[in-house]
């Protein structure tokens, strides 16, 4: 509810990393993590911001951010082919009027 986000392991109650404060405040929303690039992430908050997460790239900050300006949106979900090399990996956004947008990543956070 606050923007932290904090990465876990599976063997310790205790988080690897920890960022707090990630969306300035903002409610994260949803959070997933690429299906074609295991070091990337993306983080959905309340006022329609996406933020991009790469892992080798940055471990401190987000490396890109894009904010969807038309109209809220309520959830994202992301889709792609893990099992092939060609690097599409798309965002499927939800918004509030019931429209469903896909936007298709850059292939430098989407390639294996």
């Amino acid at each position: 509810s606050d923007g932290s986000i904090r990465l876990h392991g599976m063997t310790s109650e205790y988080p690897l990393m920890q960022w707090n404060d990630s969306t300035n405040g903002q409610p994260i929303i949803a959070l997933q993590w690429a299906l074609t690039r295991p070091s990337v992430f993306f983080v959905l908050d309340a006022s329609s911001n996406i933020y991009i997460w790469d892992l080798l790239e940055n471990d401190l900050f987000p490396v890109a951010k894009e904010t969807i300006p038309s109209e809220n949106v309520l959830t994202m979900a992301l889709v792609g082919e893990p099992e092939k090399t060609n690097g599409l990996l798309g965002i499927v956004l939800a918004k509030e009027s019931g429209q469903i947008d896909i936007q298709y990543v850059k292939k430098k956070w989407a390639l294996p």
